[in-house]
C-alpha cells in the first residue's frame, strides 16, 4: 500500500470534508413531543402565534394602583390608599381602582381595573385593614409586564438547525407548542478493527485485550446528537473488513473506523475506503499529536448525498480527541447546524512546561487544582494508548501549530469535558 500523509492541520482538515459535503442539512425530519426534545436540533423556524403574556401582569407582589397617585409620596409624607379588593391567581379581575384607591396585586396575576402600575410591598404599610400608606412613588407601567412584551405574533421562537435547551423547551411550551419537528439523528457505524481485540465481556487472552474505543466512540456519537450502530470487531482481514465496512455503510450516515489508521503492512482502511465508493479517501494525516495518522474519506453510495467516513487512530486518547475535532462537528453539520456549540471552557495557569513541534497542533489533557477565578492546570502526560490519561484529566489545553510550547506560569485556556 502507497503511504501519503498530506498533513494538515485539524480545522483545514475539516474543512475540506464540509466543504465536499456542502451547506449545512439535515437528515430527514421528525416530529416528537417537546417534552422528550432536549438536546434535539429543530428541523424548521418556529415563529409565535399568540402574545406573550397575553395580558397586563403584575411583576411583584404589592399593590395595583394608579401611578399618577403616588407622585411625590415618601417616607415622610406617604400616599394613602383604600384597598378596595384583590385580584387573585388565574382569575380576570373582579375590582378596578379609582383615584387613591389600590387592589391588592400578585406576581404574575392580572392589575385591578384602572389600574397601570404596581408598588411593591416592600414600600407600603398597612394602617388598617382597608388602609394602605405608600412611601415611594412609581411611574406608569412599572413593576407591570406588558402584552406582548416577551412575544409579539410572527415573532421568531427558534431558528432552524437550533440545539434545543432546557429553556428552549420552556418557551415552546409557553407558546403551546407540545410537539416540535426535529432532525433525524445522523446513525454513526463504529467498526473496530484488530486481531487483539475482544467483547468487554470476555476474559482477554495473553496479547488480547478488552475493545475500548467502540464505547467510548458510541457514547461520544450519542453525546454529539448521533445514534450510534455498533457494528462489532472485525479481524485483521482486508475482505472481512471490506464486507463488514460495506454492511456499515448501508446501516449508518457516517462510518467511523477505530484502530485503522497507522500505516503498518496490516492496515487495510485506506484500500477498504478507496473500494467502498467514489471520492474515497480525502486526506491521510493530520498536523495534530495525539491523532497524527487519521484518515478521512468520503463515499459515494445510495441515497442523495455522500456519506464521510474517518479512521479513527486505535489509541483511545487519540481517538476522543479526533473525534472531537472532525467528528462531531461533522454529525452537528448533519443535524443542520451552522456548527458545534461551543465547549465550556476555563482559565487556569499552567503548572509546568509543555514541550511541543512547530507545525504540529497538540492537545494536552490537565487537571484542574485550586478556586477562583484563575485555577492551576497540571499536565497529565502518557502515552495515548492509556485511557486514564484522560479519566483523571479535566480537560484539554491545545498549544497551536505555531508553538514550540507553553511555559510554567503561562495563562492557558482548558477545553472542559
Amino acid at each position: 500500500m502507497p503511504e501519503f500523509f498530506n498533513v494538515l492541520p485539524p480545522d483545514d482538515a475539516l474543512q475540506v470534508l464540509l466543504g465536499r459535503l456542502g451547506p449545512a442539512q439535515h437528515m430527514g425530519v421528525e416530529t416528537i413531543a417537546t417534552l422528550d426534545a432536549l438536546r434535539r436540533v429543530t428541523a424548521e423556524t418556529v415563529y409565535a402565534q399568540d402574545q406573550l403574556p397575553p395580558f397586563p401582569r403584575s411583576a411583584m407582589d404589592g399593590y395595583s394602583l394608579r401611578a399618577a397617585d403616588t407622585f411625590g409620596a415618601s417616607d415622610g409624607l406617604p400616599a394613602y390608599f383604600n384597598v378596595v379588593g384583590e385580584v387573585p391567581m388565574g382569575a380576570p379581575p373582579a375590582v378596578s381602582v379609582d383615584v387613591g384607591e389600590a387592589a391588592t396585586a400578585h406576581t404574575g396575576g392580572m392589575l385591578a381595573e384602572g389600574a397601570d402600575a404596581v408598588v411593591m410591598v416592600e414600600y407600603t404599610h398597612r394602617v388598617d385593614d382597608t388602609t394602605i400608606e405608600v412611601s415611594r412613588p412609581v411611574a406608569p407601567g412599572e413593576n407591570v409586564v406588558h402584552p406582548g412584551e416577551d412575544l409579539e405574533p410572527g415573532d421568531l421562537i427558534l431558528p432552524a438547525g437550533h440545539l434545543l435547551r432546557p429553556q428552549d423547551l420552556g418557551g415552546l411550551m409557553a407558546m403551546g407548542f407540545t410537539e416540535v419537528q426535529v432532525c433525524r439523528r445522523p446513525r454513526v457505524g463504529i467498526l473496530a478493527m484488530g486481531d487483539e481485540l475482544v467483547s468487554p465481556d470476555h476474559p482477554p487472552g495473553e496479547g488480547q485485550i478488552r475493545d475500548v474505543n467502540t464505547y467510548t466512540i458510541a457514547a461520544l456519537v450519542q453525546d454529539a446528537g448521533g445514534t450510534a450502530v455498533p457494528l462489532g470487531i472485525a479481524k485483521d482481514d482486508y475482505p472481512a473488513i471490506l464486507a463488514e465496512a460495506r454492511r456499515g455503510l448501508e446501516l449508518s450516515d457516517v462510518l467511523v473506523f477505530s484502530a485503522g489508521s497507522s500505516v503498518s503492512i496490516r492496515d487495510f482502511t485506506v484500500d477498504v475506503i478507496s473500494a467502498l465508493g467514489e471520492s474515497g479517501v480525502l486526506l491521510h494525516g493530520l498536523a495534530l499529536r495525539p491523532g497524527k495518522p487519521t484518515i478521512v474519506g468520503l463515499v459515494a453510495h445510495s441515497g442523495p448525498s455522500p456519506k464521510p467516513v474517518f479512521g479513527l487512530p486505535g489509541n483511545p486518547v487519540s481517538a476522543m480527541i479526533v473525534f472531537d475535532l472532525l467528528v462531531r462537528p461533522t454529525i452537528h453539520h448533519l443535524l443542520g447546524c451552522p456548527g458545534p456549540p461551543p465547549h465550556s471552557t476555563a482559565t487556569a495557569e499552567l503548572s509546568q512546561d509543555v514541550p511541543s513541534v512547530p507545525g504540529r497542533e497538540d492537545h494536552v489533557p490537565v487537571r484542574l487544582d485550586g478556586s477562583g477565578e484563575l485555577r492551576t492546570a497540571i499536565p497529565v502526560f502518557g502515552k495515548s494508548n492509556l485511557i486514564f490519561t484522560l479519566i483523571r484529566a479535566d480537560g484539554l489545553v491545545r498549544v497551536p501549530l505555531d508553538r514550540s510550547g507553553l511555559y510554567a506560569g503561562e495563562e492557558v485556556e482548558v477545553k472542559l469535558f
